[in-house]
């Protein structure tokens, strides 16, 4: 193990700066140092030897060139069991660098700014920084190279331990995180040119897509306990999501609980209204929206209680000790909740929901005016990327084909129906009592299939009900499924080749029907 003699600190996020710099001082290491960085360890009564008084010039062009000097970079890329490689270095008077401790300009946290504008985010692009850790973690068999504000204490720790030495093992695990750092950060920067219009009309999609992710955590078993599995997400969180919720209370969430809290809480952003869904294997069991959060609870459970047990609510407005109480109330008679993400909980109802210990209880921050982002699907050996369901239809553009016309009440319980199925697996067919679902089946192979089991799970609730179907209903049998329930009106696309057949069956069971235009497939 090489001892570390001369480290070189140039920072952005200085969390934990004093504490490293301070343990690297108290053994003897010369520190070299730039810009803010410097400053803001002399501030401490730290003794830095500035970058610029070691190189003999000076930092120029607004402070884009500091570290770019040869002697900065010969002391990093230095292999020092080269007789060579040791003469020109002492030639030039160039000294060796054991450690470089660096971290970047916040490119991602500039560029998710909703003024930031490309001459901000291209002047928030570092230079200097990824050279420096690159050829560290090249050179790693001769110098240690630390990214992570989080590997400080335990770099501190094994310096202590081992007289001011890093092992051959952890500078090899440091240079691949660097590396790993480097990456993320490049691909960044690609991304976010790539979404820049040009003289051109921007593509909606690049030619070439990297998805950097970090791992968050291991998780104990996949969707079956023979499965192995880990959480990976984003380096940064990309605004109000599953992945990137704080969990406030109960046990570590599984593989099946983040798919499941990531359905729900895409589903009542979706709303403006106070929403609530409960999901069952990434499909809801029932959805409400209303007045507030505790009826909104109430009319998403009422749909099926019975598949409720063990399901997973989402909320789009912060829980009150209301809320609250009324989750606790259907916990009382039987109704098993599994996890629970909403934007917020006041202190009240947070206490009362905690005392469930290991239910996961998860805060997403505000959804209000938030979308989701582009949606991707794993394929072996490939991925589907596409832009989020986000289409949205009026009465004025609903194109009523039957000899009866809906009435408003109608109408309004459609729209919020065609809203609804677009979250729920194909095929798909959905009832409705005006914003609370009454009946949903989901992911059946045949349409007419989904309308049996919508139907029977509404039983008596399916009488003057509206239905939504997120596609087309090929042959008349689903609309007579429908008629014979007591539906009164369908909400569909339109556009099947027995359109004519479909309508004549809804005109004779007395229904109104609406065509939309565009389908709601979810896969």
């Amino acid at each position: 193990m090489k001892k570390i003699q001369r480290a070189l600190i140039s920072v952005y996020d200085k969390s934990g700066l004093l504490e490293i710099a301070n343990a690297l001082s108290e053994r003897g290491i010369e520190i070299l140092s730039t810009g803010g960085t410097a400053q803001h360890l002399r501030d401490a009564g730290m003794h830095i030897v500035d970058v610029s008084d070691y190189t003999g010039f000076p930092e120029v062009l607004s402070g884009r060139v500091k570290t770019l000097h040869p002697k900065i970079h010969a002391g990093i890329l230095a292999d020092w069991d080269k007789p060579e490689h040791r003469a020109q270095t002492e030639l030039h008077g160039v000294q060796s660098i054991e450690l470089v401790i660096c971290n970047l300009y916040p490119f991602e946290q500039t560029v998710a700014t909703p003024d930031c504008t490309r001459d901000a985010a291209i002047e928030n692009i570092d230079i200097g920084g990824p050279t420096m850790i690159r050829a560290a973690a090249k050179n790693y068999r001769h110098i240690a190279v630390l990214t992570a504000v989080s590997d400080y204490p335990r770099i501190i720790s094994e310096l202590a331990a081992n007289d001011s030495c890093l092992s051959d093992k952890t500078r090899f695990e440091l240079a691949k995180a660097a590396f790993a750092h480097t990456a993320h950060y490049d691909n960044a920067i690609s991304t976010y040119l790539n979404g820049c219009a040009s003289d051109a009309e921007s593509e909606a999609f690049g030619d070439v897509m990297t998805l950097p992710f970090k791992k968050a955590n291991a998780l104990r078993y996949g969707e079956n306990p023979h499965q192995r599995a880990a959480f990976y997400r984003t380096q940064t969180a990309p605004g109000p999501c599953a992945a990137w919720a704080n969990q406030l209370s109960g046990a570590q969430l599984s593989f099946n609980n983040l798919l499941d809290l990531e359905a729900a809480l895409e589903i009542v952003r979706d709303f403006r209204q106070p929403a609530c869904t409960l999901i069952k294997h990434n499909n809801p069991c029932g959805l409400a929206i209303a007045d507030n959060l505790q009826d909104a609870f109430t009319k998403a459970l009422e749909c099926d209680t019975v598949s409720a047990f063990g399901s997973v609510v989402g909320f789009n407005r912060k829980v009150t000790i209301q809320t609250a109480n009324t989750l606790r109330a259907a916990a009382n008679s039987g109704v098993k909740i599994d996890a629970i993400i909403a934007p917020g909980y006041t202190e009240k109802a947070l206490r009362a929901l905690s005392r469930v210990k290991r239910r996961p209880i998860l805060e997403t921050g505000t959804l209000q005016g938030t979308k989701p982002g582009l949606q991707i699907r794993n394929l072996n050996g490939g991925v589907l990327l596409q832009e989020p369901d986000l289409h949205e239809i009026n009465a004025d553009a609903l194109n009523v084909v039957t000899k009866r016309h809906p009435t408003d009440t109608e109408i309004a319980s459609s729209l919020f129906a065609w809203q609804a199925c677009k979250h729920v697996t194909s095929n798909c067919i959905l009832l409705a009592h005006g914003t609370q679902t009454v009946g949903i089946g989901a992911g059946q192979m045949s349409r007419v299939d989904a309308a049996i089991i919508a139907v029977r799970k509404a039983g008596e609730k399916a009488k003057d009900a509206v239905l939504a179907s997120d596609a087309y209903f090929p042959f008349p049998d689903g609309v007579a499924i429908a008629g014979e329930a007591g539906i009164r009106a369908i909400i569909q696309p339109g556009g099947s080749v027995n359109d004519e057949a479909v309508i004549e069956n809804a005109d004779a069971y007395g229904m109104a029907m609406m065509f939309t235009g565009f389908r709601h497939f979810k896969h």
